[in-house]
């Protein structure tokens, strides 16, 4: 590989970095505008299933926060 088909190779990489950042920035942006049309529409809604959040946190945190034990009590020193 000579010199520029490097420079070649690395111009083509930087187009399809900006191209992958554009889709995700527009998919964050539909989104985004998405989120806010649902939580305006459905208000109600939303703030009852908040109530619900610590209650689900629970198990979740239970889960991944006790998944690194392994057996029965044994301690290694």
């Amino acid at each position: 590989m000579t010199l520029p088909d490097h420079a070649h190779d690395q111009a083509a990489a930087r187009r399809g970095l900006s191209r992958n950042f554009l889709i995700i920035l527009c998919l964050a942006v539909i989104a985004a505008i998405a989120g806010a049309l649902l939580f305006t529409q459905h208000q109600a809604h939303v703030l009852g299933t908040l109530l619900w959040l610590p209650l689900l946190a629970c198990p979740l945190m239970h889960f991944f926060m006790h998944g690194r034990h392994r057996g029965g009590g044994h301690h290694h020193g």
